[in-house]
């Protein structure tokens, strides 16, 4: 894959800037900002997308597929981790010597004038972010932000603000969280991942405590996380704000309930603060704490910062509905973390009423799915009644020998709870043959998986309709 040099100098102005892969969430957010401030943005990506359409009716010039054409007139290039080294769009620009930008460099260029909101950590971000954002907007506040997901609320995933904070989801996959100028600093977790990049788990936990040092203001942190509890270690005590469910959290959840949308308690420097989510999930409860957290280092109103944070609704691919058919339901959600996982299908579990619940896997990355195969597996059999396991969403990676979904799906304990059917509609149609009204199916997965919700939504139509 491409490894743009995080060093190189940006000078002061872009010029005409193309997004190559700007149908993605991120990519497509930081494209709406440059879009916003008069850059001529053109960009390319493999398909067609509700970001791509929406991109044009703003004045982005995009084309379908990837071609040296493409480039044009183009005075810097902005590029994802996911492309390859013979992308020929990109391979065109080093030849032209036109400077390529990886997309967090971009975007650091355009919030290093403004207070910077970073949220990082293995799985919670989309969802902090997205609290964030919306308790500064129910606050009357009118903040700049990127988001990995687009907010339900807002129907965006970036838009540019007035006031002076920019809240952005940082990215660590691949270290470029540290090209950021923050000023608060939220980590959710620092569980395991990405150590196809890092190497170890020593160096995955370093750059977080790199992170947090890099924060001038503040830093937000899990009181939970065993990796946290060990980046914490590594700060100054004086400009942390602690929170979870640990005892000497200084942002304490407790009292929570999950039968349905999540309730819960927050003490806070001697008072307790009580309130009812929209989303339903333990770890949502979490991601409340920690983005209250922020609001209240920011020396907000504690009641008011938990009020408008109560007012969240989910981000897209956030267990998301996508339709009924005959009594069962089907959901799509981007959990691609064995954690993640977890926390997805147990806040499904707490919605399903007398309902099982089916899970639609596709793992993601080969070297993620052969460390995390067996950690997938017990995620998976220990919190669905019965799992689908798709081949390998190899993204960025080269395949693997001996690296398929099989490998998940050979760790349950009981084969009988699980199913590897690497074709889609040969799944679909298996699905139709063992869901029951009153089933919840659940699409986990971050690579494309949501795309066979169709066929889901149209097997189940074929036995039930």
């Amino acid at each position: 894959m491409i490894k743009p040099d995080l060093t190189v100098t940006i000078g002061d102005d872009l010029g005409a800037v193309h997004f190559v892969g700007i149908g993605g969430s991120g990519m497509s957010g930081i494209a709406r900002l440059f879009l916003g401030k008069g850059y001529t943005v053109t960009g390319s990506d493999v398909r067609e997308s509700d970001n791509v359409l929406a991109l044009r009716e703003l004045g982005a010039r995009i084309m379908i597929g990837h071609d040296a054409a493409n480039v044009g007139d183009a005075d810097t290039l902005v590029v994802t981790g996911a492309l390859w080294q013979d992308n020929p769009e990109y391979v065109l620009a080093k030849e032209r010597g036109i400077p390529v930008l990886h997309r967090a460099q971009a975007l650091a260029w355009l919030v290093q004038h403004q207070r910077l909101v970073a949220v990082a950590g293995a799985h919670g971000k989309t969802t902090s972010t997205g609290m964030i954002v919306t308790g500064l907007l129910g606050l009357g506040h009118d903040p700049s932000f990127v988001n990995g997901g687009v907010i339900e609320s807002l129907g965006v995933s970036s838009a540019g603000g007035t006031d002076d904070l920019f809240v952005v989801e940082a990215d660590e996959s691949d270290g470029s969280f540290l090209l950021y100028n923050t000023s608060i600093a939220l980590i959710t977790n620092v569980d395991p991942d990405h150590l196809d990049h890092y190497g170890s788990l020593e160096a995955f936990e370093t750059a977080f405590v790199d992170f947090a040092h890099k924060a001038s203001e503040l830093v937000v942190i899990s009181s939970d996380d065993v990796g946290a509890v060990r980046v914490t270690e590594s700060l100054s005590a004086a400009r942390v704000i602690t929170f979870g469910e640990a005892a000497g959290a200084d942002v304490r959840v407790h009292s929570i309930v999950t039968d349905g949308p999540v309730r819960f308690s927050i003490a806070w420097q001697g008072a307790d603060y009580e309130t009812t989510l929209r989303i339903p999930g333990k770890h949502n409860a979490i991601n409340a704490a920690g983005a209250f957290a922020v609001l209240v280092g920011l020396g907000l109103d504690p009641a008011g910062s938990l009020a408008a944070i109560s007012d969240f609704g989910g981000t897209q691919r956030r267990f998301e509905l996508h339709g009924t058919v005959g009594g069962v339901s089907v959901y799509d959600d981007y959990a691609h973390h064995p954690t993640e996982v977890a926390a997805a299908l147990s806040a499904a579990r707490t919605v399903v009423g007398g309902g099982r619940i089916i899970a639609v896997h596709q793992p993601h990355l080969y070297s993620r799915t052969r460390l995390f195969a067996q950690e997938f597996a017990d995620a998976l059999e220990n919190n669905a009644d019965h799992t689908i396991v798709l081949d390998v969403y190899g993204a960025r990676e080269d395949p693997e020998p001996g690296v398929t979904g099989a490998l998940v799906a050979g760790r349950f304990a009981d084969p009988a709870h699980v199913a590897f059917v690497p074709d889609w509609q040969d799944a679909a149609d298996y699905l139709g043959t063992i869901a029951q009204e009153g089933d919840f199916v659940v699409t986990l997965g971050c690579g494309d998986v949501y795309r066979i919700v169709p066929q889901l939504l149209d097997a189940l139509r074929a036995t039930r309709e």
